[in-house]
């Protein structure tokens, strides 16, 4: 049986690109942004795909009114917006763009790191309020440092090529990656019990499930050499933000850089203005590049299913046509 769509609603800012590709396949396209729950609930009855990236929270009641729904395309990575649960009791195919943001992630991780190192941030900061202090930001250097990388998918293993540039030692710990892989990539792999007495710095690049959740915590630091750094860019509540805060003062963390955060936008005021926090509001995935390549990956991924060949970023595989 062939699968069949006609309409798909594109309900979260896109790139016009992934319309061009839809319609090029003749495929309608409806544009709504900014719905509210009961106003997606009530347009999602005429559409056969839902196209969203964070933004539009795809909940079981949603899917309980979607009659005809059979797709849904996240423009991004994570599925965190999504009942996949649901989607998949219903058959609904949810897919993602697994490679679309992989660049612009790592390169902004490789920018914290760096920022954090040389007080970028707040040294501009106090330059352009006039004040001249260059004895206050005193650096660190990278070459030489051991970077801890959790997470050894694709933004951990580009992150570790771009900082192996400037001389770090990346060693990292994956449960799903073997030490023979990641070694392809110059990272030693380890367990987090033997990598954290050794690193400078850690980056994240983990899902928050239950076993990440507030995975990085004033117990974890203390077992990192005094002054370790910490960068994430991955998903909010993967660090302890109250207990990081502490770990900020007691001088077991010299600096944190945020992209993520427990709530959004973040409401720990505490955490977000602490002078060694460097943050920015969840820019990851925010470049020209990443944002045309996620649009035209979902929008791709769609079209091939009406032409019965292979998608490569389905979440829940099951729900594929036989």
């Amino acid at each position: 049986m062939p699968f069949e769509v006609k309409s798909v609603l594109i309900s979260d800012p896109l790139d016009k690109s992934a319309v061009e590709i839809l319609n090029k396949a003749n495929i309608n396209v409806k544009i709504q942004t900014g719905l509210s729950p009961q106003q997606l609930i009530e347009e999602i009855k005429n559409h056969d795909a839902l196209f969203v990236r964070s933004g539009t929270q795809v909940t079981a009641d949603v899917l309980k009114a979607a009659k005809n729904l059979k797709f849904i395309g996240r423009a991004g990575v994570g599925v965190d917006n999504i009942d996949v649960n649901a989607a998949t009791e219903k058959g609904v195919i949810v897919v993602n763009s697994p490679g679309g943001n992989t660049l612009a992630a790592a390169e902004l991780t490789c920018g914290m790191i760096i920022a954090i190192s040389r007080h970028i941030a707040p040294s501009s900061t106090k330059l352009k309020a006039g004040n001249w202090d260059r004895k206050s930001y005193m650096g660190t250097e990278l070459f030489g440092k051991t970077l801890g990388i959790i997470g050894l998918g694709r933004i951990g293993r580009e992150v570790a090529i771009r900082m192996q540039s400037f001389g770090m030692k990346t060693i990292g710990y994956d449960p799903i990656v073997s030490k023979e892989e990641a070694a392809k990539h110059n990272i030693e792999a380890m367990s987090l019990d033997e990598l954290y007495p050794q690193v400078d710095y850690i980056t994240l690049h983990v899902p928050l499930i239950k076993e990440t959740k507030n995975m990085i915590n004033l117990e974890v630091l203390k077992k990192c050499k005094k002054g370790v750094r910490v960068v994430n860019c991955a998903r909010g509540g993967i660090i302890n933000e109250d207990e990081a805060i502490v770990a900020l003062d007691q001088g077991v963390c010299a600096g944190i850089a945020v992209d993520v955060y427990e709530q959004e936008p973040p409401t720990n005021r505490k955490f977000v203005e602490h002078e060694k926090v460097l943050c920015t509001p969840h820019l990851g995935a925010s470049t020209n590049e990443a944002q045309v390549r996620v649009a035209v990956e979902v929008a791709e991924q769609l079209v091939c299913l009406t032409k019965n060949e292979s998608v490569w970023g389905c979440v829940n595989p099951s729900t594929l046509p036989k």
